[in-house]
């Protein structure tokens, strides 16, 4: 085995969209850093969909822009189509999506990280996590190559014996054409952690001259949509449209009478799949009285024909998807260029990491992406920017950095993997948060760009940008509180006028031009939703300040949660598994009760009234 000569900071293990905003952010925070992969030429790989964002999803991609990160600003100049879904609904849930040129997506993601200062970048198969005395001290691979660093940040992906099934036949792979990871989960069981297996899929691709769109409705894109909070100037690629079509009654009759060939329903699949994104077989079950389901037809750049059959997920024999596929009026003369399959992986079981997606059993090392349980490119990125911010924290000796649930839905991602055990691959959605109207997708940069500075990842000219937008957005609001105007006889402020559900900001700027003031399309919306919505968000943050007390109640190390009189045995059972840090974690972890949480909080105090009393007796 080969010593390398260099001894890093942080090593990531993997290229994709953990690893990359991982990478990104422990070098530019100045930490020497390695990034690991199998494959230089899929750094990025958009394995599954070509899209970025979405419901909950784009909401995260701001929210990583706000904090430093990269994938808002790569969607930015490599998308070919934007909009904004859930336009016509209540600002909380409007979600910005992107469909990619996905080959510009990776290259453009690539060719940044090879500019990155700090940053050493290498095509390197995992082996082994090196470990001693319960701290990380590298890794090893296969090409027989030692690689030390203080710490090492895990971001495997669905590669941990990843296993591939198109109906009756399956093989090994990390996604269709890459070999998968075979070491490293019998490395980690070695060191003491419980893995899961999961399952994922992907529907067939067809070639764009084998559609009939007249067949289709079209979906255009939108204007004037963007994901980073910087405009970096820089032309976007062209504009394209999507399409919906729909299954047919013949499409299910197809897939109803080849279910026992589906490895989902034959047994040959262990794993646990996501159950808001089934396979068309899963459709087929669950939904017998539905006459059609809906397919999305989405290219996956401007420079290839292949389209993306969003909706039509499967793992059935390729005879089968052929044939189901050709059930289809749009698609009846369809080429199919690669066929669907399903792809079950190991993956560490939640309950073993803190917030700061640092392991409970090895000091150093990072978990981030796929390989705690999540799905999806967003989410993935989102773990790997607060993976290589506290890799770099825990190097510096600096506290570990996290989010609350009532500041991002980052926050509230963390805080479900580490507190509530999965039984699916997990997604992110704004059902899952408490405060959605505070945790906007247009208010990321308010929330949490004070962060990223604070950081490191944000520089002082963007932070200067954002204390002026603060001040402007929270003047402007008290000044048209004084503005009155004579309307329907009585006298009412502008930002009365402004709360009508009928007016915007924008028709109150034409209407009374020498009173309003135009500061900018997105300081103009922030100060329209701050005095719409002034009284929901008051209430909500006193739902926050009445909650704060039960996650500021501290529970100490190594606490024997065995000891406490009055827990019932399966809340110190789960307590003891998960470690909480404090009582607001406690609260939420399945299994324990409020009962429970009362009966802990009295012996939490009991114990420090006890320890105070000894401190003054001393």
């Amino acid at each position: 085995m080969w010593k390398y000569p260099v001894e890093y900071d942080v090593i990531v293990m993997g290229g994709g969209h953990a690893g990359c905003e991982a990478a990104f952010a422990s070098a530019r925070m100045g930490a020497r850093t390695l990034l690991l992969t199998m494959n230089l030429d899929t750094i990025a790989k958009m394995s599954c969909n070509p899209a970025i964002g979405g419901v909950g999803k784009g909401q995260m991609v701001r929210e990583i822009d706000a904090l430093g990160g990269e994938m808002g600003k790569v969607i930015d100049v490599t998308g070919i189509q934007f909009r904004m879904l859930n336009a016509t609904k209540g600002p909380a849930v409007w979600a910005p999506r992107a469909q990619a040129d996905k080959t510009a997506y990776q290259f453009e993601m690539k060719k940044r990280l090879e500019k990155t200062t700090n940053l050493e970048i290498i095509q390197g198969t995992i082996e082994e996590i090196v470990v001693e005395s319960d701290k990380v001290k590298g890794v090893t691979t296969k090409e027989g190559v030692i690689y030390h660093s203080k710490t090492v940040i895990l971001s495997s992906g669905t590669f941990m014996k990843g296993l591939l099934h198109i109906g009756e036949n399956n093989f090994s792979g990390g996604r269709a054409g890459d070999p998968p990871s075979m070491g490293l989960s019998g490395c980690l069981t070695k060191l003491g952690f419980k893995l899961g297996r999961l399952k994922t899929g992907t529907p067939p691709r067809i070639n764009k001259r084998s559609i009939d769109y007249s067949l289709t409705e079209e979906q255009p894109g939108e204007e004037g949509i963007r994901f980073s909070f910087d405009d970096e100037g820089i032309p976007r690629l062209p504009q394209v449209s999507c399409h919906i079509t729909y299954t047919t009654k013949e499409t299910q009759q197809i897939v109803s009478d080849n279910l026992h060939r589906s490895p989902l329903y034959s047994g040959k699949i262990k794993g646990v799949g996501p159950r808001y994104c089934p396979a068309i077989e899963d459709k087929v079950v669950r939904f017998k009285d539905k006459e059609r389901h809906q397919i999305f037809l989405e290219p996956e750049g401007i420079n290839t024909e292949e389209v993306y059959a969003n909706g039509i997920s499967s793992s059935l024999p390729l005879e089968v998807q052929y044939a189901f596929i050709h059930s289809i009026p749009a698609l009846r003369n369809a080429e199919v260029m690669r066929p669907g399959y399903a792809i079950e992986y190991d993956y560490v079981i939640s309950g073993q990491m803190g917030p700061n997606l640092e392991t409970k059993l090895v000091e150093g090392l990072f978990l981030a992406g796929q390989v705690n349980g999540t799905t999806g490119y967003e989410e993935a990125a989102a773990q790997g920017l607060i993976a290589g911010i506290n890799a770099v924290n825990r190097v510096k000796g600096k506290p570990p950095f996290s989010l609350k649930r009532s500041e991002a839905y980052i926050g509230v991602m963390i805080d479900d993997l580490i507190t509530k055990g999965l039984d699916e691959p997990y997604r992110m959605f704004t059902s899952r948060a408490e405060h959605r109207l505070l945790l906007r997708q247009d208010n990321a940069d308010l929330r949490l760009r004070k962060y990223g500075y604070e950081i490191g990842l944000v520089d002082e000219n963007k932070f200067v940008k954002l204390k002026h937008k603060e001040s402007t957005i929270e003047e402007e609001s008290k000044r048209l509180e004084k503005i009155y105007k004579q309307v329907e006889g009585k006298g009412q402020s502008l930002a009365q006028l402004l709360r009508r559900t009928e007016n915007t900001y924008s028709s109150l700027l034409q209407q009374y031009p020498e009173d309003i003031r135009d500061h900018g399309k997105e300081s103009n919306f922030q100060i329209e939703l701050n005095l719409k919505y002034a009284g929901y968000i008051h209430r909500q943050n006193l739902e926050i300040e009445k909650l704060s007390h039960v996650e500021n109640v501290k529970i100490p190390a190594n606490f024997d949660f065995t000891e406490v009189l009055g827990l019932r045995n399966e809340a110190k059972h789960k307590l003891s598994q998960a470690n909480p840090l404090n009582l607001g974690q406690a609260s939420r972890i399945s299994g324990v009760s409020p009962a429970d949480i009362s009966v802990l909080l009295i012996e939490l105090v009991k114990r420090k009234r006890k320890q105070q009393e000894n401190s003054v007796t001393k």
